[in-house]
């Protein structure tokens, strides 16, 4: 743990309060307004140095900490992503604060683009698993031998179970799938949406495998969920944007905000 997230952690509990997170949750695109509706604090990523600057519009820079269903969560409203940076481990800091702050289980949700025939925009996709189809990898550069990290269970099944058990409990359905993570920012060719379904992915998108990694990195428990904005590139006639992404993910935020909110009640 760095001491830059034991000050930022020092910090944030002078605001916020030093009751620990049951939850931390990272907002994909169209999420955002979640983090309005939680009962805290909110503070802006430019008052937490080395926090990044989400630089993707649809995204909220801020970190809130409060009552959500009566649950304390800690609500990063802005990811960093790899391709603004070209820094894999871009949201380590963030989530060596959650660390810091008592947090021990993390819920990452995101935009992605579906493979898979069952899966069509306004659809959600729980990650079972993922594919690093981009090879890169957060922890290069870590020193220690923490850097080994074991991904046989990298999406924890008793959170998987909770999120399908609330899905089911709102009649919403939730599909299971494999994520891979291509690095963008330019969307993929047809013919890497073909190799990557070849391996077996379900779901294309731009982040998350690397806070996947972080977060076990850190012994965080973690699961993710995909709203499916569009089939992946060759799959349709359809113009793949990051302005359709953002006009496409509200369909898909609303059952997800449904699902986060029924997981948080228990």
């Amino acid at each position: 743990m760095s001491r830059n997230a034991e000050d930022l952690a020092t910090f944030i509990r002078a605001r916020a309060g030093a009751e620990p997170p049951a939850y931390g949750m990272v907002l994909g695109s169209g999420l955002g307004h979640i983090a309005e509706t939680v009962d805290g604090v909110a503070i802006d990523y430019a008052d937490l140095p080395g926090f990044p600057h989400a630089g993707v519009s649809g995204h909220n820079p801020k970190l809130v900490i409060g009552d959500l269903e009566g649950t304390r969560v800690a609500i990063f409203g802005g990811r960093a992503h790899y391709y603004e940076s070209g820094r894999g481990d871009a949201m380590r800091l963030p989530l060596e604060v959650l660390k810091a702050l008592g947090g021990e289980q993390l819920i990452l949700t995101n935009a992605a683009g579906s493979m898979h025939p069952d899966l069509n925009p306004g659809d959600l996709m729980l990650l079972s698993d993922h594919i690093n189809f981009s090879g890169l990898n957060p922890l290069i550069g870590e020193a220690t031998d923490a850097r080994f990290v074991p991904m046989t269970e990298a999406h924890d099944p008793a959170l998987r179970a909770a999120i399908k058990a609330a899905a089911e409990a709102e009649g919403i359905p939730l599909i299971e799938g494999v994520y891979a993570w291509y690095s963008g920012p330019s969307f993929e060719t047809p013919a890497e949406i073909r190799a990557i379904r070849t391996l077996g992915a379900d779901a294309v998108g731009m982040s998350t495998v690397p806070e996947v990694i972080l977060a076990r990195f850190l012994g965080l428990r973690v699961a993710a969920i995909s709203t499916i904005t569009n089939k992946a590139a060759g799959l349709s006639d359809e113009q793949i944007s990051h302005e359709h992404t953002k006009a496409m993910a509200p369909l898909g935020a609303a059952k997800l905000e449904r699902i986060l909110r029924r997981m948080l009640r228990g």
